[in-house]
């Protein structure tokens, strides 16, 4: 689907909320709100809007600990570990990558207990990698869902 400026400015405001009223965006970006309705319905369909989503605080819901972690895959073992790996509870995000690592995931546990628990009673008995490094998150300074449209 060809984006043109209408269609970037109603995801740059659903992207500040997704719980913004058509009829706010249309008044913010001067249209109607039948035709912010029929865009972003055909932005759904096209797949540019894959959903709506509330950003919880893992802090806040007893997810202390989070890390980053690198792994080098086994050759031949990618698609099933990809696989394996996004079926572990505390694992948010798993991303293929060039460079030293084969693949880069976040994950949260409720402390260091719970992480190490996380790393070698679940990751790592799944097996399909040669060697991982895990990196404890300290602080996180600055994060975005929303991307430059």
């Amino acid at each position: 689907m060809d984006l043109d400026d209408t269609d970037r400015a109603i995801l740059r405001v659903l992207q500040e909320n997704a719980r913004t009223p058509f009829s706010e965006i249309a008044r913010r970006i001067d249209m109607s709100s039948a035709t912010v309705h029929d865009r972003v319905g055909r932005m759904e369909e096209a797949g540019v809007i894959r959903g709506y989503h509330v950003d919880v605080d893992p802090k806040a819901v007893g997810l202390g600990t989070s890390a980053i972690v690198g792994l080098r895959v086994e050759q031949g073992q990618e698609e099933e570990t990809l696989e394996g790996l996004a079926e572990i509870e505390g694992v948010q995000e798993v991303t293929l990558t060039t460079g030293e690592w084969d693949v880069v995931m976040r994950v949260y546990a409720a402390d260091t207990d719970g992480l190490r628990e996380l790393m070698f009673d679940h990751i790592a008995q799944m097996g399909g990698f040669a060697r991982s490094q895990t990196m404890v998150v300290l602080a996180t300074t600055y994060q975005s869902h929303e991307l430059p449209l």
